[in-house]
């Protein structure tokens, strides 16, 4: 029998101050699957007007890390790979980060993550491995 994962109470997540100064929301959280939400602003762009390729990075470093954690059952885990593609501009709207696990071992996990954009295209694609790491 399968059961779905219990969502944490995304008010009671620890502050992050990168995602803070992106704008970036953590919208729900559970141990596969992590929603994040980024309004686009001019802050945000690189030089040529369309979202900076590390805001991506961010975001799916952001919601991989929340999911791996919780997955961990609040031990410490850090990325040691990210591999994150661009695959259309973005110059405004909102962004929406999806992650889901693919894989839980005893010390590494991996993740994937779609960043859609207002009209649900397909902007970037991520994938991370993480490691628990003991103490």
């Amino acid at each position: 029998m399968s059961s779905t994962p219990e969502a944490i109470d995304v008010a009671n997540l620890p502050v992050a101050p990168l995602n803070e100064l992106l704008g970036m929301t953590v919208d729900h959280v559970d141990a596969e699957r992590v929603v994040v939400t980024l309004p686009v602003k001019p802050e945000l762009h690189q030089p040529f007007g369309v979202v900076h390729g590390g805001v991506y990075c961010a975001m799916v470093e952001t919601a991989v890390s929340y999911g791996a954690t919780v997955a961990a059952g609040g031990g410490m885990v850090v990325g040691v790979s990210n591999h994150t593609d661009f695959l259309r501009a973005t110059r405004d709207g909102v962004l929406r980060g999806e992650a889901r696990r693919i894989q839980l071992g005893r010390s590494l996990q991996l993740w994937e993550v779609a960043i859609t954009d207002d009209q649900d295209r397909l902007v970037a694609h991520g994938r991370v491995r993480l490691m628990q790491l003991e103490g």
